[in-house]
């Protein structure tokens, strides 16, 4: 049968389903009831019959923990979770803010039913399947090492995405306390190392700037298009990168009508950066980097400078991203001479990206765009994690950019 668009209302045993989707099969079978969607896998849903005047509901099929669940990226971890069919979250910890609902936390997730945040030493994982961990690094380690190891990890902090804790040590200022787990962790970013997540039973979630800087750049690299020296890369995010802890420097009246450099030579992303794109190069890559904190709460744009290697030209340059990416459901390769705009994928789980061609012979300029929360934080891991667990990795991930 072919496959057709349709507005469909999926109504079994207590619990009703609305959503434009493209239908190819449906199954019935028992209690669980299965749409597959494109003909790319399959929406699972346990119903119970509604008794007793109470509203029928509907279980998920993998329970997940939250570690951190009070920071921006919980809360982003919460939203998209919202609309995912399969995951649904049975724990939730914040040491600061246990005891609380998560809508007293954030009131913008009033309408959700989850569990009240407890302390994480009161944490109970029996009724746990995966975890996303937002903690901050340097507590990680430990809280890790700790967890049942028949649990599935996804880890949004930079503990384990450095594969020499010796540079780990190094730009984060404390030794490794967990160096056999990091020797088990895969870097998580998805769409360069895919094959690796699926395996991975912990999975090192990429920073934000990393992710903005790596998708355009490693396809470029492997193909030795582009010199490996005198890459320049100036990047932009929102305040929400640097978390929601009160700090004076992210003080409206700081940010507010200006644009604030920092971490200059220093930032914690550079390791990470330069260990995806020496890895893509089999060679040692040094980066100039310097990120901005720009007067918006989300979004980032990351703008790069590149020598293209002898013979090559900038179409060459556009013609390997369209390769690398068109069958990609998150990386979009923009039409020629379309300038990326943060604004364009702001709450969604897109990167978008495009090359042109410097006024200097011989150089090009990268434009890359994502949300710093979404696929540079917590969509990212999401995507990662329904790869771990077998499910399409586009699933709970469809959000479209918010605009204006």
């Amino acid at each position: 049968m072919s496959t057709a668009t349709f507005n469909s209302i999926f109504f079994n045993r207590g619990c009703l389903w609305k959503q434009e989707v493209k239908i190819s099969k449906i199954k019935h079978q028992n209690e669980k009831s299965r749409l597959y969607v494109g003909g790319t896998g399959a929406l699972s849903v346990k119903c119970s019959q509604a008794t007793d005047n109470k509203a029928s509901k509907c279980e998920k099929e993998v329970r997940i923990g939250l570690l951190g669940a009070s920071g921006y990226t919980g809360a982003e971890i919460v939203r998209l979770l919202a609309n995912h069919p399969y995951f649904g979250i049975t724990l939730m910890t914040a040491d600061r803010k246990a005891g609380q609902s998560m809508g007293s936390v954030f009131p913008h997730l009033i309408t959700q039913d989850l569990p009240t945040m407890v302390s994480i030493r009161d944490a109970d994982f029996s009724n746990v399947d995966a975890v996303f961990c937002c903690l901050p690094h340097g507590t990680t380690q430990e809280i890790i090492k700790g967890l049942p190891r028949n649990l599935k990890i996804v880890d949004l902090s930079a503990d384990f995405r450095l594969q020499d804790i010796a540079v780990y040590e190094e730009w984060y200022g404390q030794p490794h306390s967990a160096p056999d787990l990091q020797k088990e962790a895969v870097y998580g970013l998805t769409e360069i190392l895919r094959e690796e997540v699926k395996n991975a039973r912990l999975v090192a979630n990429p920073g934000c700037y990393p992710t903005s800087i790596q998708l355009p750049l490693v396809p470029l690299i492997k193909a030795n298009l582009i010199e490996h020296r005198n890459i320049i890369i100036d990047s932009k995010s929102g305040v929400s990168g640097a978390g929601r802890g009160a700090k004076e420097a992210n003080l409206y009246s700081e940010i507010a009508e200006g644009i604030y450099s920092y971490g200059v030579t220093r930032h914690r992303h550079v390791p990470e950066i330069e260990q995806g794109l020496s890895d893509a190069a089999h060679s040692k890559i040094t980066v100039s980097f310097t990120p901005h904190l720009m007067p918006m709460s989300r979004g980032m744009q990351s703008t790069i400078y590149v020598e293209i290697s002898p013979g090559v030209t900038v179409e060459d340059l556009y013609q390997q991203l369209r390769i690398t990416y068109e069958a990609e459901e998150f990386v979009k390769l923009l039409e020629k001479g379309i300038v990326p705009r943060t604004h364009n994928v702001r709450g969604s789980n897109y990167c978008f990206i495009n090359v042109f061609p410097d006024r200097i012979p011989g150089r090009a300029i990268i434009i890359s765009v994502i949300d710093n929360l979404v696929k540079g934080a917590s969509g990212q891991a999401l995507q990662n994690l329904n790869i771990m667990l077998g499910y399409p990795e586009n699933t709970g991930l469809l959000y479209q950019p918010l605009f204006p």
